[in-house]
């Protein structure tokens, strides 16, 4: 019998996504692992691959679609033996969910005048208002503020592709930005209003339920890293080009150790139990376009700084251009986020549920320090620890700062 492909949840925020391409057509042969089609999610654009064997009878939802639910029908395979006569009779199972439509407000007519409608003119670019687009030329009329609802689509079902924004760019640009609204006190200057990305809508409302509902707390610490970096240095120079090691690498090792001395801190609160985990899963945030991800370092206690270091650069490529799959940033145990090389000296990060910590690394800094009584200078690092206090205490959580600092201090014990 037939069997329906539905719209995959390719990660655990998703509740709809983009069906960007399809790699397989009516009549196309499928055998399972093929990649048969792309999707936007909330985090990035992923493949498909297809789990069943068999011919694509019918797409049910066009390539280019948008806000397409998860476990939505998107397709129809006909197994092994089956024709186009087992379509025949099957009902239509998916119509695109459309947003209401606002209704206008009933009154009584007065005798004398028909009742008139008034619209409201909008903004083309109102969050009210799809525009169908391609995620790269989203991401080219974001970056030059150009306004998309000025933009007329070439592409499938007027989809707005890159080059329509191209051509938008080399004819003069965005529309004109929309006039102060009504609903604002009008004394503000100009502005246009974007309509911000899946992934954007995702990391708001995941971080705005992150400060409500769990209750932060905040340990600082200064970690002195001239060893750090000596040791550094030396190993570069031995590897021969074999690795290139970051201090962010240090850091990684160092959270992964730490955590195994002080096993506490490597849990998360769930359904009111507590889930302590057995390896650890370091989270670590990277900047892409429209938001970030976290990819994950799994075992990182288990690994080497080498093997550190090549996974996370090729992790992190692969982040900014939109090829990570889900198991590679789903399922941290703890987190980290590293803004050092941004010139930030401190700051202190939003706990991602589940997890119960996350240490936020400003930059290394040369400072004044007072030794055996004498004023001299060190190479000094800031970490703040942000802490789930329904996890973790506030002596768990200094024990595993210090732990931390230790490790910084002294990389050698990373590798004992």
């Amino acid at each position: 019998m037939s069997i329906e492909i539905l719209m995959p949840a390719l990660s655990p925020t998703m509740t709809e996504g983009n069906l960007v391409k399809w790699h397989k057509k009516e009549g196309d042969v499928v055998k399972a692992g093929d990649v048969i089609a792309e999707i936007e999610t909330d985090k990035a654009t992923m493949e498909v691959e297809a789990v069943d064997e068999g011919r694509i009878g019918k797409i049910l939802i066009p390539e280019g679609t948008e806000q397409v639910k998860v476990n939505q029908p998107i397709a129809i395979l006909l197994e092994e033996g089956e024709d186009a006569s087992s379509l025949e009779g099957l009902k239509e199972k998916v119509t695109l969910e459309k947003k209401p439509e606002a209704k206008p407000e009933m009154t009584q007519p007065s005798p004398e005048k028909k009742p008139e409608l008034k619209v409201v003119p909008q903004a083309p670019s109102s969050p009210q208002e799809r525009i169908f687009a391609t995620p790269l030329a989203r991401r080219i009329a974001e970056g030059a503020h150009l306004n998309l609802g000025s933009i007329s689509g070439s592409g499938p079902r007027g989809r707005i592709i890159k080059a329509d924004v191209e051509q938008a760019l080399a004819q003069g640009g965005a529309a004109p930005l929309a006039k102060p609204s009504a609903l604002l006190t009008g004394y503000e200057p100009e502005y246009e209003v974007i309509n911000p990305s899946n992934m954007r809508k995702v990391i708001a409302k995941r971080l705005v339920e992150a400060k409500q509902t769990i209750p932060h707390f905040y340990l600082t610490i200064d970690c002195e890293i001239d060893t750090l970096l000596k040791a550094r240095e030396q190993m570069n120079a031995r590897a021969n080009g074999a690795y290139k090691l970051s201090v962010n690498d240090f850091v990684i090792k160092a959270c992964a150790v730490a955590l195994e001395h002080v096993p506490e801190a490597n849990a998360s609160w769930i359904n009111d139990q507590i889930y302590q985990y057995k390896t650890v899963d370091v989270a670590v945030a990277v900047a892409i376009d429209g938001g970030l991800i976290t990819p994950v370092i799994r075992e990182a206690e288990k690994k080497g700084l080498g093997e550190i270091s090549r996974e996370m650069k090729d992790l992190a490529t692969r982040a900014r251009e939109g090829k990570l799959k889900p198991q590679e940033f789903q399922g941290g145990t703890f987190g980290l986020s590293n803004m050092g090389m941004y010139g930030i000296k401190d700051f202190s990060a939003i706990i991602s549920p589940p997890q119960a910590c996350i240490l936020a690394v400003g930059m290394g800094e040369e400072r004044p320090v007072v030794k055996e009584g004498l004023l001299t200078s060190a190479t000094l690092m800031t970490c703040t620890l942000s802490v789930d206090h329904r996890v973790v205490d506030g002596a768990v959580g200094a024990k595993y700062l210090k732990a931390f600092k230790e490790l910084i201090e002294n990389p050698v014990m990373m590798v004992l």
